[in-house]
């Protein structure tokens, strides 16, 4: 039942929901994009988590301590293989042999307890950092102006606030640690076969040398395809969010085959590019297992050598074979983790990307309100256009009294929503100037304007929650005197009575209610915040002739006392307009009341007479 729909920023703007080659389809665009700098990219995310730094240093602290501790364990293993060797042809020390196990128990539980603290400090400051991001995009969408929006799928940023966000939160969960105990492991492995033998050591440096030159090489090629891979899926976010909200009108013209066409071509790009992405990184790891057993390998038969030779005693062999294995298999997970960093430094390049996008102007300075409003607004010599190289309104001025009732008409692409969205500072003019009671708009907050407007729109919204909660939305202390008075002016009381548990009910996919019915539940949310001025943009455009009716008589007692703006395709329902601005190609052609408009024969005649043509 609920419909998320566009907020209409002008006319014709509107896209249906049919194919798009450009705008935020993951085209051939992407092919020659290159990404942003890997380190930048990281440094950006260090220090928008700067507070969580001092948690991620202790859960470092703790994974170096617990590798170094378990680095220990095969020197000692060393040792009891020796005690052992050497008590076969005499007496074994089990006394020193019992004390050396659990001495090396000790050590492997204080290392299990470190690695767990880790992981524990890593999954809540993962949970934070995740909690903060989403909490600044969706804040950061509260100060994007509205053409931002113009320029990009709704989906696309729903894929940033999911998808993006909840990629890089598993990589700062899993593979940092895992990034920080692997490297500990490999220099601190190394470090100890070095000390245990040099020789031994040099052969299994220089089997491991050919895997992290492959791994550079990998990793420098699949990166691209990683920040391909998160366009594409906030691409086909976009395309999914803009068919199903569209789903009927897909349906009523047939373009079911059309629609598929361009998801299966969206979805395309998306395979290719994470193909390419999970192929090259998913060299690394068997790659690196190869290079661990190749290096296994060289190290036994030399260490076999020494041995035979006398150079060193059987327990080194078998710490050496310990050693290796800690040496080489940090190599496979260290691929892995910078396989994980790369999709973390793609999501965030597009989550900060996102952050990072121009805002409205700073209004934090602005001392001037409006509280006790007359209601006189001006238009003087407004331009405007929502692209320079297009202008919709040209040099528009015009009078409002105070109270009075002023219709806009017009052909489709005239301005008449534009002039609205101007005067709501949904958008800022090119030039010229908007006054309320003498002050021009500009000085007063969007806040400030906003609060002096109620607004009903053409497209109906409801959000998921009960009856009461869609009527008084933001509004404070609202009565249920007030909530009542409201619906039965516009003649939805009845009907929410006969929901299961009226105003209670809860608004969600069960509830069926037609498309008049949504309106009249909006134009009641709009009695109900009682502003002192009034925008109706086709308000009873979705509603039967009797139900118009009551909400033009509901209308008529609500603009009382109120400067009303009405855009209205039907003219039949602005009659009793105080005031009638006839806009043709963004000008104004001709204003007055219905019967003088209509005495001088002009545009709008003409608009009025082929309303009521038959053929």
């Amino acid at each position: 039942m609920i419909e998320k729909k566009k907020t209409i920023i002008g006319e014709n703007t509107k896209k249906p929901p049919v194919p798009h080659k450009g705008g935020h389809g993951p085209g051939n665009k992407f092919h020659g994009e290159k990404p942003k700098d890997f380190r930048k990219t990281w440094g950006k995310l260090i220090k928008y988590s700067k507070k969580q730094v001092p948690l991620v240093i202790i859960a470092v602290v703790c994974s170096l301590i617990g590798t170094i501790i378990s680095l220990v364990g095969p020197k000692f293993l060393s040792y009891i293989t020796d005690l052992i060797t050497q008590g076969l042809t005499t007496t074994v020390d089990t006394t020193a042999v019992t004390k050396l196990s659990l001495f090396m128990a000790v050590l492997y539980a204080i290392s299990w307890i470190l690695n767990f603290s880790q992981h524990y400090i890593m999954a809540t400051v993962t949970q934070v950092l995740s909690k903060k991001l989403r909490k600044d995009i969706i804040e950061k969408t509260n100060r994007l102006p509205f053409n931002y929006f113009d320029k990009t799928s709704y989906g696309d940023v729903l894929s940033r606030i999911t998808n993006d966000v909840d990629t890089i939160g598993m990589t700062l969960n899993q593979s940092i640690g895992m990034l920080v105990s692997s490297l500990t492991l490999f220099i601190g492995s190394l470090l100890m076969m070095f000390i245990t033998n040099y020789i031994m050591a040099f052969t299994a440096i220089i089997t491991s040398l050919l895997g992290f030159f492959l791994m550079s090489f990998i990793m420098k090629h699949s990166q691209k395809h990683f920040t391909r891979q998160q366009r594409h899926l906030g691409a086909i976010n976009g395309h999914v969010e803009e068919i199903y909200s569209g789903h009927t009108v897909v349906k009523v013209f047939n373009a079911q085959t059309q629609s598929k066409q361009e998801f299966e071509r969206i979805n395309r790009h998306l395979r290719d590019s994470s193909f390419k992405a999970s192929a090259l990184s998913g060299l690394m790891q068997p790659l690196m297992n190869f290079i661990g057993n190749l290096g296994y390998v060289a190290v036994c038969i030399v260490g076999a050598l020494l041995a035979i030779n006398g150079t060193i005693t059987f327990g080194v062999v078998v710490a050496f074979m310990v050693y290796i294995r800690l040496f080489t298999n940090p190599l496979s997970q260290i691929a892995q983790a910078f396989t994980s960093m790369q999709s973390t430094a793609a999501a965030s390049e597009r989550v900060f990307e996102y952050i990072g996008a121009t805002e409205l102007s700073d209004e934090s300075h602005k001392k001037t309100t409006l509280q006790n409003v007359r209601g006189d607004v001006e238009f003087r010599n407004v331009k405007f256009g929502y692209t320079k190289d297009k202008t919709i309104i040209k040099d528009f001025s015009l009078k409002v009294k105070a109270g009075q009732k002023v219709a806009i008409v017009g052909p489709t692409g005239s301005g008449k929503t534009t002039l609205v969205n101007l005067l709501m500072r949904f958008y800022e003019v090119n030039s010229g100037d908007i006054l309320i009671d003498g002050i021009e708009i500009d000085e007063l907050t969007r806040h400030n304007v906003h609060k002096l407007f109620c607004m009903v729109l053409q497209d109906t919204w409801l959000f998921e929650g009960t009856v009461k909660e869609n009527l008084i939305y933001s509004k404070e202390n609202v009565t249920d005197e007030e909530l009542i008075n409201a619906c039965k002016a516009v003649g939805i009381h009845r009907f929410i009575h006969s929901l299961p548990h009226g105003y209670d009910t809860v608004l969600d996919d069960k509830t069926t209610l037609s498309a008049g019915q949504k309106q009249q539940l909006t134009i009641a949310r709009a009695m109900i915040e009682n502003a002192p001025l009034l925008i109706l943009d086709e308000a009873t455009s979705s509603v039967d002739t009797r139900t118009e009716r009551i909400i033009q008589d509901a209308m008529d007692k609500l603009t009382v006392g109120r400067t009303s703006f009405v855009i209205a395709h039907r003219l039949s329902t602005i009659k009793n307009a105080d005031v009638i601005i006839v806009l043709k190609d963004g000008d104004i052609d001709s204003v007055g009341t219905h019967e003088e408009l209509l005495s001088l024969g002009g545009f709008y005649a003409q608009l009025y007479n082929s309303q009521f043509e038959t053929d």
